[in-house]
């Protein structure tokens, strides 16, 4: 009986000794079987990617401006999606791990961005993509001063802040309301001059920096998706039969259509993805009510226009 009451005595002792010592110290090493691969430790930080641009990049005037929105920072806390949610989750369908933002102003040029808004975007991204107004200037359409002035500034801006950083200049597409209607320097020409137009404007920005890492060619793709009978090239009279309207409401913006595909394109360029590897179940195209045969067309028009050289 003694040597239990000394054995219970020597116990409470123990137990007394471990409950004084403080938590953060009381650790036991877990046997080696447990021990856990160190994928945390060793996992690859996120690529950042910033998009500077107005309601093109928005996804103005359709389900995509507030898609997803959750899932990206928009810098100017207005709740966007848009294209630059449909990126994050192509990026996370493949498997690829991006923070991204946004800072975008609808109806604004990049000179708008630059004066009003540069301090809010400098720090250092991995990847940017600049998007300019629709007519370049909203004065003079189609005249490319201000667009060879504020974009190199941006491209040196970003390098100061990251020398490996991927800036790239995204073309947009033609509009119906200015091809179709009368007044504008694209009235009656083919729907995919102005288009090119915006493409030839991007190449020559593109010369004036070596920061610049190539054009998203959207505009282009929307041209061969007209070409190849997926989508209707004049939706004042009517879409036809088995093909779709890239632009809403007010042939300016684009649809879920052609949001869509403009995402395509964004993600093959940036990633250097075949978009064709996200296939018939795409989740956007499901939550957007994209008919998955068009999603595959689409992708299949994106990959096509990004291997064009």
């Amino acid at each position: 009986m003694k040597r239990l009451a000394l054995f219970g005595a020597m116990l409470g002792s123990a137990i007394a000794a471990v409950a004084a010592i403080p938590a953060s110290a009381q650790v036991v090493s877990p046997p080696p079987a447990r021990v856990a691969a160190p994928q945390a430790a060793t996992a690859a930080r996120p690529r950042s990617i910033l998009f500077i641009g107005n309601s093109f990049t928005q996804g103005a005037h359709s389900a995509v401006k507030r898609y997803r929105n959750n899932t990206v920072i928009d810098l100017n806390g207005d709740g966007y999606g848009g294209v630059p949610a449909l990126f994050k989750l192509f990026a996370a369908e493949s498997g690829l791990n991006y923070t991204v933002a946004l800072e975008t102003d609808g109806g604004k040029t990049l000179g708008f961005h630059w004066n009003q808004r540069r301090q809010l975007v400098s720090r250092q991204w991995d990847v940017v993509v600049l998007q300019e107004l629709s007519t370049l200037d909203r004065e003079r359409p189609g005249d490319a001063t201000d667009y060879r002035t504020y974009a190199p500034q941006f491209a040196a801006m970003f390098a100061r802040n990251n020398p490996r950083v991927d800036v790239y200049l995204m073309a947009t597409w033609s509009r119906a309301d200015l091809v179709y209607q009368p007044g504008s320097p694209w009235s009656g020409k083919p729907i995919t001059a102005m288009a090119q137009d915006l493409r030839r404007a991007a190449d020559g920005v593109r010369a004036l920096s070596p920061a610049f890492r190539g054009v998203i060619p959207v505009g282009e793709a929307w041209n061969r998706a007209i070409a190849s009978g997926i989508a209707d090239p004049d939706p004042y009279n009517g879409v036809a039969f088995g093909e779709v309207d890239l632009w809403t409401y007010d042939h300016y913006h684009a649809s879920i259509f052609g949001y869509y595909l403009e995402a395509l394109v964004v993600f093959g360029r940036v990633t250097g993805l075949d978009p064709t590897r996200l296939g018939a179940n795409e989740r956007a195209a499901d939550d957007l009510g994209i008919d998955p045969r068009v999603a595959v067309q689409l992708q299949q028009v994106a990959k096509a226009q990004l291997a064009t050289p």
